[in-house]
């Protein structure tokens, strides 16, 4: 079983509130739980410009929960809102 896991940190251009960062962040979010991994926003809640997300996934080889997390990225990355200035990638065997 192969454990990955990304974190990403966001600067949210646009944003001007905690309720305009929520309308950014839920579609992202979501778009992460239809490739089947588990997402939340894990640091920077009180910043309406800043979101620290955590995403995580399990699967039969590196190869499969690595495609998963790449897609959710690019889709992260596609958004005009929203900058990627850090990242932490990790694979796991158990």
């Amino acid at each position: 079983m192969i454990v990955t896991s990304l974190r990403l940190d966001l600067r949210l251009d646009g944003c001007f509130s905690l309720k305009d960062k929520r309308h950014v962040l839920r579609p992202l979010l979501e778009k992460a739980r239809h490739h089947g991994l588990s997402a939340a926003e894990i640091a920077d809640q009180d910043l309406w410009n800043m979101a620290g997300v955590g995403l995580a996934g399990v699967g039969r080889d590196g190869r499969e929960a690595e495609k998963a997390l790449r897609a959710v990225e690019r889709f992260f990355e596609a958004c005009p809102m929203v900058e990627i200035v850090g990242e932490d990638y990790a694979i796991e065997r158990r």
